[in-house]
């Protein structure tokens, strides 16, 4: 069977059950699964909840399914069709979500899957449940077309992408891999295959700790005597400097640094948190907090750092390493205590991903999208996402899903026309790229 056929029978399943996909994401978006890492609460903490009722629904599918714990209480789900290793294709989406905020914010209830105005709202409808009831149905149109792919086709359901992409990382380091994915975040139906990297870095700028008291002798030398007060070296005070250093650098950054399918300036530096006080502490932060009476002698600031496709991080690190030893030499005191540069803070690193535009994987997609009434729009994602992770373990990675709004936001919503268009265009991807076994 020809894959022009095979797609437009798909599409015909599709059509014929719309409804399926609106109702697995009212389902999901029912069982709160809001990552413990933000709010500890049993009651939207239900991981293993959401996880067995889809691994049950997959199941149904003629999936394979196996529940692998990441930490206690958070499992990833694999879901998995055997078949040819050659060309097999995994589709990821994340199960957690952020906290909804305040309700009062919201028009619907945030976790009841409201259906209004061709929309679903609720938290994670968007940001990404969607998007696995978008590849779970693509999945299920296959099935009903009595079709049977060639290559293997897994289906990753992941926790903890909000707070780092761990449970991605843990399905990797088992080596739950495949030639090609497609991870179906939020793009409002660009597909995009390349997202820059990101990297936490920490710069910590140790000062001399002195009382308050005795600042007066640094604002206004006194005269050398047996008990002139010693003064101190403000680290807080350096590190405001150091800032407002970084901020030049990333706009030479912005202007000199740029990849045709993203937005010019995606290359930021931004300072995330300071933290200021006495001494340091084995988690490499201030051991006293709380004094303002102290002239603080460490400052530790924390900066998420981001870099283009086809950078490579160590040159991307050492650039920054550069200038940091460059705008501490013009100081006599970090010249003699020069500050600490420390990387992947919290085990957090996000390769980049910089798949090729004549990808078969990617004209797969944007020939699916014209071949549905739409401009076939590439791009770039410009946050990051669970793809790094595939990617950085030599996985080809397309990002594509479903239109909406309210991202991390109130009133979080995806629109239905939208998802079910995503599902038409991943199961034509998954076709194409698996094959059809005669």
């Amino acid at each position: 069977m020809q894959s022009g056929e095979a797609i437009e029978r798909i599409w015909a399943a599709i059509e014929a059950e719309r409804d399926y996909a609106v109702e697995l994401t009212r389902d999901l978006v029912r069982i709160p699964t809001v990552n413990p890492k933000f709010v500890n609460d049993a009651e939207l903490n239900r991981e293993p909840e959401h996880q067995a009722h889809l691994a049950a629904m997959l199941g149904g599918l003629g999936f394979g399914t196996e529940l692998l714990e990441v930490t206690a209480g958070r499992p990833n789900l694999v879901a998995s069709w055997p078949g040819n290793e050659a060309r097999s294709l995994i589709l990821c989406g994340h199960v957690d979500v952020v906290p909804e905020g305040e309700r009062a914010l919201w028009t619907h209830d945030p976790f009841e899957g409201v259906v209004a105005d061709g929309r679903i709202f609720g938290r994670g409808a968007l940001d990404m449940k969607g998007g696995i009831a978008a590849c779970s149905a693509a999945a299920k149109a296959i099935r009903d077309a009595g079709l049977t792919l060639d290559g293997r086709l897994d289906i990753h359901a992941v926790v903890d992408e909000e707070a780092g992409g761990f449970g991605a990382l843990d399905l990797i380091r088992r080596g739950h891999l495949a030639k090609a994915a497609i991870v179906a975040e939020a793009t409002w139906g660009a597909v995009q295959p390349v997202e820059g990297g990101l990297d936490w870095v920490r710069v910590t700028i140790r000062g001399k700790i002195a009382h308050a008291g005795w600042r007066y002798n640094a604002v206004y030398p006194q005269a050398q005597a047996p008990a002139r007060p010693i003064p101190g070296v403000n680290a807080l005070e350096k590190g405001v400097k150091f800032i407002a250093a970084v901020q030049e650098l990333e706009r030479d950054w912005g202007r000199r640094k740029y990849h045709p399918l993203l937005p010019p300036g995606i290359t930021t530096i931004n300072p995330g948190v300071m933290i200021a006080g006495a001494g340091i502490g084995q988690d490499g932060r201030p051991q006293v907090l709380t004094n303002p009476a102290i002239i603080p002698d460490t400052c530790v600031i924390e900066f998420d750092l981001k870099f283009l496709p086809g950078e490579d991080k160590q040159t991307v690190r050492r650039e920054f390493e550069d200038f940091v030893d460059h705008w501490a030499a013009a100081d006599s005191w970090l010249r003699a205590h020069p500050p600490k540069v420390e990387w992947e803070i919290g085990g957090l690193h996000f390769p980049p991903v910089a798949t090729p535009q004549d990808h078969a994987l990617v004209q797969s997609m944007l020939g699916a999208r014209q071949r549905l009434g739409h401009a076939p729009e590439l791009g770039g994602y410009i946050a990051v996402s669970d793809a790094a992770h595939y990617a950085g373990a030599g996985v080809d990675c397309v990002i594509f899903g479903p239109s909406g709004d309210g991202y991390h936001a109130a009133d979080e919503h995806v629109e239905i026309d939208s998802l079910i268009d995503c599902t038409k265009v991943i199961a034509a991807a998954i076709v194409e790229w698996c094959g059809i076994r005669e």
